[in-house]
């Protein structure tokens, strides 16, 4: 199958409304998709349909990792705000641990544009407490790079 016939599925980093879009354009414009949901400023294109956890919080990152946007459900996870993460690497942020030696999911996905689903970490919460997650890791597939994690956490 040739992927130039294959309908680009988005999600929104921060309300996580999913939609399609054939052109990605959004219609009739010429600029990027934004979220007719909550009017966030960019949606996530993904190359696979995802429903994200109800209670999963979405990070969405640059191609170094460094963090760009934290949606809902973000901050009553880990009790950090969106302010407190901007521009820091995901995984330093989070303190994301319990990977095997040389597996952090987050470089694996950013490195091989692979995704990463179900990967069972720690994370560290802005009290200082470790949570245990389920991390699921997505890489974009536009020409700026990038990364979209989805944090849940582990029933």
């Amino acid at each position: 199958m040739d992927l130039s016939d294959t309908v680009p599925y988005f999600i929104c980093p921060n309300c996580k409304e999913r939609s399609v879009d054939t052109d990605g354009r959004d219609g009739f414009t010429q600029q990027a998709p934004a979220c007719r949901s909550c009017a966030f400023g960019f949606l996530f294109e993904l190359e696979h349909d995802y429903y994200p956890a109800p209670t999963a919080g979405l990070v969405a990152c640059d191609q170094d990792g460094r963090i760009l946007a934290a949606g809902r459900g973000v901050f009553e996870l880990t009790g950090f705000r969106e302010g407190d993460l901007l521009g820091r690497n995901v995984s330093e942020a989070f303190g994301l641990t319990e990977f095997e030696s040389g597996h952090d999911p987050i470089a694996l996905s950013l490195e091989y544009s692979v995704r990463r689903l179900n990967e069972r970490l720690t994370l560290r919460t802005r009290a200082g407490f470790e949570k245990k997650v389920v991390v699921d890791a997505f890489p974009a597939l536009d020409a700026d790079g990038g990364l979209l994690v989805a944090l849940a956490a582990a029933v």
